[in-house]
Parts: structure tokens; sequence; C-alpha cells
């Protein structure tokens, strides 16, 4: 709709009765706040506030007329704009901010169950209301915990222009004067407050084990606290003596960022000494209460009433936010994800570079280890329909499933060979990292490249699995039955195994997608091991068993150290997936859920073994049907892997990726143009730069 137009139709929306019966009920909110007196004033605060909130969150211009609408009044009736201010200034002055100020925004330092638990009983018996609290008054005020995001999704000019035609600095009266120096002596208490809690944080035990240098040196988290102080004490006596202060915060300032390097020093650290979930959060801790302390210094500054108002918006939205996600279990749940996948992230993503081929050479090497795991998956796959029995009891299929399974996938780790499935996992990680290095002029390019290579990967990788799975299971069959006279599996047996591979059949999308959820739990599972063996210093702690070097030798224990100091997570994370395939079917029958999984390679397999044993008696509509199923549980197991894998290599890395349509493009002119690259690598490696170096 052309910009004309559009005001045209906005100016007829205002004149509609629901526009007029909102402007009556903000006229009506602004009367109630002339009248009010005392404690009567936050109720009638909270009536305007009403009086702007739109039905919806969503309704976000709604609320923006309704902002503009206030705005506007308040310019043409002084006495509308005095009455305002002065409950304003009564609000702010008279309430204690130093919990809202301190704690709002900041993650507390408890775990999931209590946070959890503290959340419930929330909801059933709420916590006091302080009527002498302004983080309490904020939440009386902001009550919904939708209203975060109405707040938020106004722009920062509408809210400005609010603060601006209030005019603060035109207040007048012994309130005013009173007041208005109270908040910034309030600002100091809290910058106090924050700046002890951050000396104490810098000297928490598991953060001096994780920079240990910050023990022979001066630490500028203790010496941030005593510059503070100095700032601190200069801050008043000016307001005293009514003088400008002789102190600035440059020094602070300074020191602030030196903590903040060195917590950017033991996070980057963390990628290859490991890290504990609680070490994350005293990191995400020290980091917020660094962004909060720089804040309030800047609401301190002198700077024109217009660009502070500026800041002073951008910290309410943050306290708002805060205020109304304190008691939100779902945030809690982001939180602690953020979390745990923060602490695996950086394995996951160094486990996943090895299955994004560059050259012709490791493609090669990558096709080879394939053909290597398919071989496995055919000799598991054959146990496996050995196995099967109808009278076997739940717990001792679930046994002797996974026990086939977890032998499978390990000896595939052992020997490197690649299970195509068991890459999205991983290389998603490094697909997000690279969303975080590229370089913004050649982002587009770079991730595309990164993008044509994983595929390229997973191809050849896919192929591999197959070409030697499923003749090396025909001959298999075949062999059986030159030798025994009998089909290595029966004719009803083998429909079974070929309804497995229906591409109709919503069970086979179920079972290929839950597998696909089991395959991203592997990759979080190897990280987090491999992390634990990094920050618990496993391999440190072997080499130093005087048992063990009796049994093993010196020579064999370090050896076993240095093992397990690189394969830690990918052993339990093979392990782990075996479990999960072999116990799924039979877990499933103990609740009643029918539930199971589908793995493409080892559907591959048996069906094979079904068409050996049906002796040609399949249709060639038949055939192209089982290899449609085939390949929607492939897509589905590398799709919903992949997909779970990036969504959480993204929160970790803390990246919003908005360019999918330029992506997109970019791969769809690459697809034209060199469509061979996608399948077949180059002679010579591209010279984009992956990483954005």
């Amino acid at each position: 709709m052309p910009p004309r137009r559009r005001a045209t139709w906005r100016r007829l929306l205002s004149r509609t009765p629901d526009a007029e019966r909102r402007a009556r009920t903000l006229d009506a909110a602004l009367e109630r706040i002339a009248s009010a007196e005392g404690d009567a004033r936050l109720d009638a605060l909270a009536a305007l506030v009403a009086a702007v909130r739109p039905a919806r969150p969503r309704l976000v211009q709604v609320a923006r007329t309704q902002l503009q609408h206030l705005t506007q009044r308040l310019r043409e009736d002084p006495a509308a704009r005095a009455n305002l201010r002065d409950a304003l200034i009564w609000l702010l002055g008279t309430k204690q901010p130093l919990r809202l100020f301190t704690e709002a925004g900041v993650i507390a330092q408890e775990g999931f169950t209590t946070g959890l638990w503290r959340r419930l009983m929330s909801r059933v018996l709420p916590e006091e209301w302080r009527s002498d609290q302004l983080k309490d008054c904020l939440a009386r005020l902001f009550d919904r915990e939708t209203d975060h995001l109405w707040v938020d999704a106004v722009d920062d000019a509408v809210w400005v222009a609010l603060l601006d035609a209030l005019d603060f600095s035109a207040a007048i009266g012994p309130q005013a004067v009173r007041e208005r120096p109270v908040m910034s002596l309030q600002i100091l208490d809290a910058l106090q407050v924050i700046s002890y809690r951050i000396a104490a944080l810098g000297l928490e035990p598991e953060f001096v084990r994780s920079y240990p240098a910050i023990e022979r040196y001066e630490s500028p988290f203790l010496m941030q606290n005593v510059e503070m102080h100095a700032f601190i004490a200069e801050r008043r006596a000016a307001a005293v003596e009514r003088r400008a202060p002789n102190l600035d915060d440059k020094q602070v300032a300074m020191l602030l960022d030196q903590c903040q390097k060195i917590v950017v020093k033991v996070r980057k650290q963390a990628g290859q000494t490991g890290a504990s979930v609680s070490l994350t959060v005293l990191l995400v801790r020290i980091s917020q209460k660094i962004a909060r302390l720089l804040t309030l210094l800047r609401l301190l500054e002198d700077k024109p009433t217009h660009e502070l108002n500026a800041l002073r918006v951008q910290f309410l939205k943050l306290l708002i936010r805060a205020e109304n996600r304190s008691r939100s279990i779902r945030e809690l749940w982001s939180q602690t994800a953020d979390l745990l996948s923060s602490r695996v992230i950086e394995n996951a993503s160094k486990a996943g570079e090895q299955y994004i081929t560059t050259t012709r050479s490791e493609y090669f090497g990558l096709l080879n280890s394939a053909l290597g795991a398919g071989f496995v998956v055919v000799v598991a796959a054959f146990i496996k329909l050995a196995l099967a029995s109808d009278g076997r009891a739940p717990f001792g299929e679930a046994l002797v499933y996974s026990l086939n399974y977890a032998a499978a996938f390990v000896i595939m780790y052992v020997f490197h060979f690649s299970l195509a499935t068991k890459q999205p996992a991983v290389t998603a990680h490094r697909f997000a990292r690279s969303l975080e290095q590229a370089g913004a002029k050649r982002r587009i390019e770079a991730l595309a490249e990164i993008v044509v290579r994983t595929f390229r990967s997973q191809f050849v990788a896919v192929a591999g699995n197959l070409l030697i799975a499923v003749p090396l299971a025909a001959l298999i069959a075949d062999w059986m039955f030159s030798h025994t006279g009998h089909h290595y599996i029966s004719a009803e047996k083998a429909h079974h195994l070929l309804d497995d591979a229906d591409p109709l059949s919503p069970r086979v999308w179920a079972w290929a997608a839950l597998t696909g959820v089991w395959l991203f739990l592997t990759g979080l599972i190897s990280g987090f091991y491999d992390n634990k063996a990094a920050y618990d210093r496993i391999p440190q702690r072997l080499r130093q068993l005087g048992w063990l070097r009796r049994i093993i030798g010196q020579r064999g224990t370090r050896k076993l150290a240095e093992y397990i100091d690189l394969n830690l997570g990918g052993l339990v994370g093979s392990l782990a997936f075996g479990l999960m395939l072999g116990s799924t079917g039979a877990v499933g029958r103990v609740l009643g859920l029918p539930i199971g999984t589908l793995h493409v390679t080892f559907t591959s397999a048996n069906c094979a073994f079904a068409v050996s044993a049906l002796e040609g008696l399949l249709s060639w509509g038949e055939i192209a049907r089982m290899c449609a199923g085939v390949a929607v549980i492939g897509m589905l197991n590398l799709g919903v892997s992949f997909t779970l894998a990036l969504s959480v290599a993204l929160r970790a890395q803390r990246i919003r990726f908005t360019e999918t349509r330029a992506l997109l493009t970019e791969l769809g002119r690459r697809f034209v143009r060199q469509p061979h690259h996608w399948f077949w690598p180059p002679r010579e490696s591209p010279k984009a730069d992956v990483d954005g170096d």
C-alpha cells in the first residue's frame, strides 16, 4: 500500500468507535492521576498503563497510537503534564530501587530444580508484595507476562518523545527539589552493591581455577571496587556540597573492560579445558553485572536530556522484560538450555570439522570410512535379525538389541568409520560457528560454501554406507540360501521389514523422526563427555592411579589417558546411541506406546534381506515404493538431527540468522552454475574463506 493511502487509512481508523473509546480511557486515567494522593497514585499509574496496553501483544500499533496521543496531550495540557510528572517523581523518589537495579535481568545463582520449584510455588502462593520496593511496583504496573512484548515492540523514539514531553527538568516545588537528587544517590547505592558482587565473583574458586593468573597479579575485579568506592565517595560529596564532581568514571570503565576481557579469555579457554554448568552461570553473571554497572554509570553522566531519555527507555525495557519473565517456567527452561548448549557446543563443533570435506583426498577418505561403516551395519543387521524372537521379554529384547547396536557403533568409532546419520548432529555446530566467524562482506558467500561442502560430505557418506550395505546384505542372504536351502528370514518377516519402508505410513515418518531426535541427543552427549573429560581432568587423574600403572604399566597408562582425553565423548555417545536404538521399541511396549526407531542404513540392509527372501515376487512399483521409503527415512534422520543441532548451536552462540533468503539465492545460483560441486569436489580448494577471518 502506498504511503499516502496508508496515512489516509490510519486517519480513518483513528475515528473509529474503538479509537474514541481508547482516547476516553486515556483521558480518564490522566484525570485519576490528577486527583490521586499517596499510594493511590500507584493504582492511578497502573490504570494509565492499562489504557495504553493493547488487547493482544501483537497489536503494537494500538499501543503506539495511544502513546502518541498521550504525548500530544501532555504537550498541549500543562496541568496533565505536571500531574503525571509529579506522580512519576513520587514513585521514583519514595520507592526503594536497589533490588530492581541490582537483580532484575541478572541470572540467578540457582539450579533448574530450585528455580522450577520457586516458580511453581509462586503461582500457587505468590510472593509478598511490598509497596516500598520499586521492583514490586514495576511488577504491579506491568502485571501481565506479555507486557514486555508490546513495550519492546514500540519504537524507542515514541517512548523518548513521551519522556521529552514530560520535561522533568521543569519540575518545581520542594518535593521535586528533594526527590530528584535522591534517585542519583540510589543509583550510587546500586553501583556500590554491584561492584562488591563483581569483586566477590572474581574471587570464586571455580573462576580462579580457570584463570590462575588472577592470583599472581593485581586483580581488576578487586581494583574496580577500590576505584568505584572513590568514585561514589566523590559523587556523594559533590551532591552534599552542590558542586560538580572532580572524578569521572573512566578508570572504573577501564577496569571493567579488563574484567570483561578476562571473562572472554576464560570462555575461550573453556573450549579446550572444558567448563561446568556452574562456571558457565558464573561467567554469565559476571558479564551481566558488568553490563548493568556500565548502564547505571551512563545514567549518571551529564548529557543532554534527550540522550539521557534514550538510555532510560532502553533500561526501562530491559527491566520490564526481566520482571515479566522472572516467574516464567519457559524462561527458566530457555536459560537452562542456553547454559547446557554453551557447555557442549565447542567440543561438538570441533568433532564436526572432520565430517566436512574440502579436497578430493578428504572426499575419498570419507567415502572409504563410509564403506567401512556400511559393512559393520550389515553385520549388525544380520545379528539383530537372528536375535529377533517373539517370546523374549521387553527387558531381554532391549538388552540384546542395545548391546548389538552399541557394539556396532563403538566399532565404527574405534576404526574411524563414518555413519552418515551421525554427522549432522556435529556438522550443524560447525555451521553455526561459521555464522559467528564469517565476515560481514563475505558472510553469505562463506556460509554458502560451508553448506555446499556439508551437503557434498553428507552425500558421499550416505552413498558409501548404502553402496556396501545393500549389495553385501543381498550377497549374504543369497549365500545363506545356497548353503542351507532356505532363506535367512521368512516371507512374513520380509513383508514386515518392507512395511518399515512404506513412505505412505505415518508410523514410518514418526519413527524416522524419532531416530533423528536420538541422533541429535547423541551429538549432545558426545560433546558433554568431551567437555567433562577436559574440565574434570580425567586423563590427568588416570595417569596418577597406582593400581592402573601396576596392571598395564606406565606407558599403557599414558596411552590410555591420551585416548580417553580425545575419545571419551565419542565412545559414550556411541554407547548411548546404541542404547537408544535398541531399547526404544521395548520401552514403547512396556508403556503401551507405538514407538520405535528406523535408521536409514539399517533399514536399507533389512530391505535387501527382505527382497532376497521374496525371490523376485516384488513388482517394480513395490521396489520403487521401498526406495522412496528409504529416501524418506534418510531425509528425516538427517533433517531432524541437523535442525535440532543447528537450533541448539545458534542458541549457544546467541546468533540470530536473518539472511535466509539471501543464502538460499546464493545456493540456487551455485547449483545452477556448478551443480557437480554439490556432489563432487573441485580440483582445487575454493578460495572463499569459509571462516571469514
